[in-house]
């Protein structure tokens, strides 16, 4: 059988507060997730918004919110975003000098209802990480560096892909697996094909004319 995979569709390429608020609604009932990318300037040079912003999503829509996290204080920063409305908080392995925090952090989110996503950069090594998938409901693997809408996939990062599905397997884990960063119709076969769960679109989506018809081309039912 097909495998079918979901479709989180990003802020990132938005500048607009409200325009992403418009965006969350026409995306409803098309993608499964709003990705919401948050920065503040510590983890990524970027800039963008916070938990209030997402309140305002939640209030507005009802796509189901998928929520990275790219700060370097993840534990201040978590309760607001489940208390606005997080169906997914994604924190970075990188932002935890105490790794016990991350674990601390992961059954948080769990037991706060929410699924607890772990996110992975480019240059970490899958090897540093596997120990911690096991507290995670999401394990996200980024396909450039964070912090900048329109980059091009790096292509280790689809091998570390097919190293994060054999280990799930392996270990009869059950954690989704999720992929953003230059995601378009020529790469997301291969990503399904190594078994992606949710695929991220930012720049691809937003900017074709037919948004739909793009959901559909990236899950291969086009």
């Amino acid at each position: 059988m097909k495998k079918r995979v979901d479709i989180a569709v990003s802020t990132d390429p938005i500048g607009d507060y409200q325009d992403i608020v418009e965006y969350a609604k026409h995306m409803q009932g098309i993608a499964e997730f709003l990705h919401c990318d948050v920065m503040n300037e510590n983890f990524v040079k970027k800039n963008t918004y916070d938990y209030n912003l997402v309140s305002n999503i939640n209030r507005n829509s009802i796509i189901m919110l998928d929520v990275h996290l790219m700060v370097s204080e993840p534990l201040v920063d978590v309760p607001k975003y489940i208390e606005a409305g997080a169906n997914i908080v994604t924190v970075h392995y990188e932002a935890f000098e105490n790794k016990e925090d991350l674990v601390n952090v992961l059954k948080y989110i769990q037991d706060n209802h929410t699924l607890a996503g772990l996110a992975i950069n480019p240059k970490t090594p899958f090897k540093d990480v596997r120990a911690y998938v096991f507290n995670a409901d999401v394990v996200l693997v980024m396909g450039v560096e964070p912090g900048a809408s329109g980059q091009e996939t790096l292509p280790e990062t689809l091998d570390k892909v097919k190293e994060v599905y054999d280990f799930r397997q392996a270990n009869n884990l059950h954690f989704k697996i999720e992929f953003d960063g230059g995601v378009n119709a020529e790469n997301a076969k291969l990503l399904r094909e190594n078994g992606v769960d949710i695929l991220v679109s930012g720049s691809y989506v937003y900017n074709s004319k037919n948004k739909a018809e793009a959901v559909e081309i990236l899950r291969g039912e086009e």
